[in-house]
C-alpha cells in the first residue's frame, strides 16, 4: 500500500474515531439487533456521515461532494468492518454513488446522500448466485417510460432504500451484458413488492416482486441498453469497497484475538506463549497484510482509471474474503468455548464476514473471474 496524502490521513483519523467512538458493536450493531430494528442501522448515524462529510467523499466536488475515490471510500470502510458499524455507507456512498455519476439522476439524489438522508440500494441478482450478466427482469416500453416485470433477490438495504438501481433487460438474452439497462425505481412505486429479510449478522436484505411497476424517461440511468456499463462502474467500487471492510473485519476479530492470547492462561501460562498459537497468529497477520495491500492496490488502479483496475478488484474481493475467514475461524477456536457464545463479540465477527464475502460475488466468484480475465 502506498503512503497515504496528508489529506487521506484526515480521513483516516476522522474514521477511525468516529467509528470507534459512535460505531462500536455494543452502541449499533447490538442496540439495533436487540430492537429488532426494521433497516437494520439506525438513521441518526447515517445522518452523522453527512454531517462528517463522509457520505459525499465518492460524490463530485461540482455537486456538493468531497470528489474523492475509492482509495479514500477504503479508508472509511476498513473501520466499518474493524467495528462492524451497520450503515449504509457502500451500497449508498460508493456503489450507488458510482452508478448515478453523469447520470440526469445524480441530481436528485445526490443532495439527500451528501446529507446523510437518503439510502440507495442495487438490485442485481435474481438467482443464488451472484450473476450480473445473468438480468432477465424485463423492462418493456409503456407510454413515455417503461413497465418493469420480474424478481430481484439479496436487495441488501432493500426495505429502507429511497431508491433503487434495478437492472432490467431492455433487449437480448439472460447472460448478455448488452440489452441490460439500469433504472432508478423510487420507494413505493406501484406494483413493487418488497419482502424484508434478516441476514446472518442481523442485516436486512430484500427480495423484490416488480409487477408492471411503471418508470418514465427520466428514470434510466445512462443510455438505454447501454446500463452494463454504469452497472459495471457501481459493481467494482463495491466490490473494491467490501474487499476493504472485509479486511477492516478480520482486522478487528484478529486484533481480539491476539488480545485474548495475551490475557488467557492455562497451564499456569499465558497461551500466547503456546509455539504452535504462535505460529498460527504470524500466519494470519501476514494473510491480513496481503489482503489489505490488495484491496488499496485495487481502489488505486480504480482512481486512475487503469485497464488493470478489473482484474485487481476480483483479485481483492478474493483475497480479503479468504482471509477474513480464516481470522473469524481462528478468533472463534482462539478463544474456545466463550467464543461460541452470543455474549462474546468475537462471533460478530465471524457472522458478518459470512455475509460481506457474499456481496457482490463470493470468493469463489471472483477466483473464476481472476481466471477468466488471465486468459485462463
Amino acid at each position: 500500500m502506498a503512503l497515504l496524502t496528508d489529506d487521506q490521513k484526515l480521513i483516516q483519523d476522522t474514521a477511525r474515531s468516529f467509528l470507534a467512538d459512535e460505531g462500536g458493536i455494543a452502541k449499533q450493531l447490538r442496540r439495533a439487533r436487540d430492537a429488532d430494528c426494521p433497516d437494520g442501522f439506525r438513521h441518526a448515524l447515517w445522518k452523522q456521515f453527512g454531517e462528517l462529510g463522509l457520505a459525499g467523499i465518492c460524490i463530485p466536488e461540482s455537486a456538493g461532494g468531497a470528489g474523492m475515490g475509492a482509495t479514500e471510500a477504503a479508508l472509511v470502510l476498513e473501520e466499518i468492518g474493524r467495528n462492524l458499524t451497520p450503515s449504509p455507507f457502500l451500497t449508498t456512498a460508493v456503489a450507488a454513488v458510482r452508478a448515478l455519476e453523469g447520470s440526469a439522476q445524480a441530481e436528485r439524489w445526490f443532495p439527500g446522500i451528501l446529507a446523510g438522508e437518503t439510502v440507495a440500494a442495487l438490485a442485481v441478482d435474481e438467482v443464488k448466485s451472484h450473476d450480473p450478466a445473468g438480468v432477465a427482469l424485463e423492462a418493456t416500453r409503456s407510454g413515455n417510460g417503461f413497465a418493469l416485470t420480474g424478481a430481484k433477490q439479496f436487495v441488501v438495504h432493500g426495505q429502507s432504500a429511497d431508491v433503487i438501481l434495478v437492472a432490467a433487460r431492455t433487449a437480448g438474452a439472460a447472460g448478455e451484458t448488452n440489452g441490460i439497462t439500469l433504472f432508478a425505481v423510487e420507494k413505493g412505486a406501484s406494483g413493487l413488492e418488497v419482502e424484508n429479510l434478516t441476514l446472518a449478522d442481523s442485516s436486512k436484505a430484500a427480495r423484490l416482486k416488480l409487477e408492471n411497476v411503471q418508470v418514465n424517461a427520466d428514470a434510466v440511468v445512462g443510455e438505454v441498453d447501454a446500463g452494463w456499463a454504469p452497472l459495471s462502474r457501481a459493481l467494482d467500487a463495491g466490490r473494491a469497497g467490501a474487499a476493504a471492510e472485509l479486511v477492516g473485519v478480520a482486522a478487528g476479530a484478529s486484533a481480539m484475538t491476539f488480545d485474548y492470547l495475551r490475557q488467557r492462561k492455562q497451564f499456569g501460562k499465558l497461551i500466547g506463549e503456546f509455539q504452535a498459537l504462535q505460529h498460527r497468529a504470524a500466519h494470519l497477520y501476514g494473510e491480513i497484510e496481503i489482503a489489505r495491500a490488495a484491496a488499496f492496490k485495487a481502489a488505486e488502479l480504480l482512481d486512475a482509471g487503469d485497464t488493470r483496475a478489473e482484474l485487481m478488484v476480483s483479485v481483492a474481493k478474493a483475497k480479503a474474503g479468504r482471509a477474513s475467514a480464516l481470522a473469524v475461524q481462528e478468533g472463534v477456536q482462539m478463544h474456545g468455548g466463550i467464543g461460541m457464545t452470543d455474549e462474546h463479540d468475537i462471533g460478530l465477527y465471524m457472522k458478518r464476514e459470512a455475509v460481506l464475502a457474499e456481496l457482490f460475488g463470493s470468493p469463489r466468484f471472483h477466483a473464476g473471474r481472476v481466471a477468466e480475465l488471465s486468459g485462463y
